[in-house]
């Protein structure tokens, strides 16, 4: 019989035998000595700790810093970039969106992530926004033809142009990284929230950065590049209003690129 119901039981009989004129004083002495029988539990069994082991995408990360660093040449490097596997976007993308424009150009720009007409060219920026991008470059002697290179900080479009995730733009950052140190670029544009926070590795708002002279720096880099951060042309499609700022932003790129001696084309 279950304890913990033998117990009642027992005491029931020994008040039942009392009350019959029974004289019960040992009886019951003899029941409180007994040791009463805890209820077993059951043990489970300890779950074993996994054994650490190194992360698929520190892995993965690793692969992309060796044969970023590997490439000498921005030729080499979107070479390598065509052969990294380390990025679930490879698989659904149609192509690789790397660059476009003059490998040594002086204006290097960097926007997110390839979109549907991006993907299926194969080039940076050249659907709406890429079009919106040119007219804006012009404007300060700028394209894509003679003195800038245009980039993404992910070369695989995300489907439904969804935000690229985190450990997607870790996988391809190294690529990024290097990309800048190849080019030397003597004004580093980034266009949009993605660009800005991922390369400079800053949590601010683009309001917050845009309009500034800022610096691109990280270990190993030679010198500090002239960075300036700028609203991204899709945004300026959906929010027209903010084109004044964009405005302001192309006359301090002009004035900068002024200051360091870089030779444009005339403006349209």
């Amino acid at each position: 019989m279950d304890a913990d119901l033998a117990q009642p039981a027992a005491r029931a009989l020994l008040a039942f035998w009392r009350a019959a004129g029974v004289d019960m004083d040992e009886a019951e002495a003899v029941y409180a000595s007994a040791p009463v029988a805890a209820p077993v539990r059951e043990v489970s069994a300890p779950v074993p700790k996994p054994k650490p082991k190194v992360a698929a995408a520190d892995a993965t990360v690793e692969n992309a810093r060796a044969m970023a660093a590997a490439a000498k040449t921005i030729a080499e490097l979107r070479a390598a970039v065509e052969d990294f596997d380390g990025c679930a976007l490879k698989r659904t993308a149609r192509n690789t969106v790397f660059s476009d424009g003059v490998d040594d150009a002086p204006v290097l720009l960097i926007g997110e992530a390839p979109g549907k007409d991006e993907d299926e060219q194969g080039k940076p920026f050249v659907g709406r926004s890429g079009q919106l991008l040119d007219r804006m470059l012009a404007q300060i002697g700028l394209d894509r033809r003679s003195n800038v290179l245009i980039s993404n900080t992910i070369y695989w479009r995300p489907p439904g142009n969804r935000d690229p995730t985190q450990g997607e733009i870790v996988a391809c950052l190294p690529f990024v990284e290097r990309l800048i140190e190849l080019s030397r670029p003597k004004l580093l544009i980034l266009t949009g929230k993605a660009a800005a926070q991922t390369v400079l590795k800053r949590e601010d708002a683009v309001t917050r950065m845009r309009g500034r002279k800022l610096n691109y720096t990280r270990e190993g880099l030679e010198a500090p590049v002239n960075a300036l951060v700028m609203l991204h042309p899709a945004y300026l499609l959906r929010q027209p209003q903010q084109k004044r700022q964009a405005w302001a932003d192309l006359l301090l790129a002009e004035t900068w690129l002024d200051e360091l001696g870089v030779a444009r084309g005339a403006r349209p």
